[in-house]
């Protein structure tokens, strides 16, 4: 079962609240309740449920909204004719809103309701979803999801589960058997379905590491699917490249620091072992990364020419296209620098810039360590050497190539001790940092890059990917 947002609701059932703070307990609730926790304001419980603090306030008669207590029982105004305890679920990749109604024992139009959704694209994953508790206190269901599969029909899938076309079909939400095309996931109340939300019955699990996306960092997919599936996939418009792993197929791909932050469909496509069309789509969030701005900062002219800029974009970006299907890193990786200077950070990831008194235009692609010219610089994790030469921004500078689409570069160095074409380890030592290219002084400019991507190089010091 998914782990509970709202854990402490069932124990909350106990307390009984106060006559002061809610409608008397004798009196039939015109509505479905929410029951206060730990650290709830009157606001946030109004705005968790798209309704103002005075109508959640009238509603239950409080005088002094400041004086909510724990356990306390509001009535959420709005929802007449519905009743029960309402609690808030994370939506996983792999669900929509069919799904979430089978999971949840409630009609779609119910969920539409309690949710204001006013699109199926709301339902993306990472959102609090509000749902009534079943009794009982567990989230259940019978029955789950099938793909339709390649010259097969809605009746004969049905009749293959012993189950009734029309009952099938009513179950769905299909206007006829034409609404289902071959590849697309229907839910059947039999229970020796595997319980797999909206996904093809194909897909054991589908999982995204952390929710919600956030700008600049890298995403982590991972796809459970027999072994001959053909896979691919899109963040946005950005292609996917999925890679075996384990039980199935993990796609690592960063997101963009600049992106605005939104709604963005997360889809993936391709063909089961037994031809079976595999398509899945859902949206997902991503937030604001809360970059800081940098102090105006005064560098050569040169470095800050449009045309310079492009054309190295140009050149670092196709330096880091290819993808390699292996994987040469394990685990977390390790501070390019001696360990005394592995937490001194002149510039974060991501912070945004001025050069040479310039609007904010630019944004920092990596993450500057501190050092003096000729502090050691070593490779953070093992890798072949793709790129070793003097660019305008850049200056000296080197790129390493992990595999999997997973790139480290290397900028203002004073020397580098590799060639193109050279394996390195982690630990070895590459080069020297050095003040070249676009910099106010000595330091090391390091970059990740995944998916032809930069993203923030602390991410990968602190978490092992995948």
């Amino acid at each position: 079962m998914k782990k509970r947002i709202l854990s402490s609701l069932v124990l909350a059932l106990l307390f009984l609240p106060s006559a002061e703070l809610v409608q008397a307990q004798d009196e039939q609730p015109t509505g479905p309740v929410y029951i206060v926790e730990s650290g709830d304001t009157l606001w946030a419980i109004a705005q968790r449920f798209g309704v103002t603090m005075d109508d959640l306030a009238a509603e239950n008669n409080l005088s002094d909204p400041g004086q909510i207590s724990i356990g306390s029982h509001l009535v959420i105004p709005g929802l007449q004719g519905m009743q029960g305890v309402l609690i808030t679920e994370e939506i996983p990749f792999g669900e929509n809103l069919d799904s979430l109604s089978f999971q949840y024992q409630i009609s779609r139009d119910a969920l539409v309701k309690l949710n204001h959704f006013t699109s199926p694209d709301e339902a993306y994953a990472g959102l609090q979803l509000i749902v009534p508790q079943v009794e009982g206190g567990e989230q259940t269901r019978s029955g789950g999801g099938v793909t339709l599969k390649v010259s097969q029909s809605l009746m004969e899938l049905a009749i293959h589960r012993g189950l009734s076309p029309w009952a099938v079909q009513a179950a769905n939400q299909l206007a006829g058997a034409w609404d289902l095309l071959p590849g697309e996931s229907i839910y059947l109340p039999d229970e020796n379905v595997n319980l797999t939300g909206a996904l093809p019955d194909g897909v054991t699990r589908a999982s995204i590491a952390a929710l919600p996306l956030i700008q600049g960092q890298a995403l982590s997919l991972a796809i459970d699917v027999p072994q001959g599936t053909i896979l691919s996939g899109f963040l946005d418009t950005q292609p996917l490249n999925f890679f075996a792993y384990g039980d199935g197929f993990v796609a690592l791909q960063g997101v963009n620091a600049l992106i605005e932050p939104g709604l963005y469909p997360l889809s993936i496509e391709g063909t089961l072992p037994d031809r079976t069309p595999l398509r899945f789509s859902q949206m997902v969030y991503v937030k604001d990364g809360n970059y800081p701005y940098d102090p105006p900062l005064a560098v050569a002219s040169v470095t800050t020419d449009t045309d310079n800029n492009d054309e190295e974009n140009a050149t670092w970006f196709a330096i880091v296209a290819p993808v390699t299907p292996e994987k040469f890193w394990d685990g977390k990786f390790q501070n390019p620098v001696p360990a005394y200077l592995s937490e001194c950070y002149p510039s974060l990831f991501g912070n945004r810039r001025s050069y040479n008194g310039s609007g904010y235009l630019y944004f920092h692609t990596g993450l500057d360590f501190c050092g003096q010219t000729g502090v050691e610089i070593y490779a953070p994790a093992a890798g072949r050497v793709v790129f070793v030469g003097e660019l305008i921004v850049r200056g000296n500078a080197t790129v390493i190539d992990h595999g999997w689409g997973v790139y480290t570069g290397y900028g203002h160095q004073s020397e580098i001790f590799v060639k193109e074409g050279d394996w390195v380890e982690t630990g070895d030592l590459i080069g020297l940092v050095g003040e070249t290219g676009r910099v106010t002084g000595p330091h090391l400019h390091w970059e990740v890059i995944v998916g032809g991507v930069q993203v923030d190089p602390l991410q990968w010091l602190g978490e092992a990917f995948p």
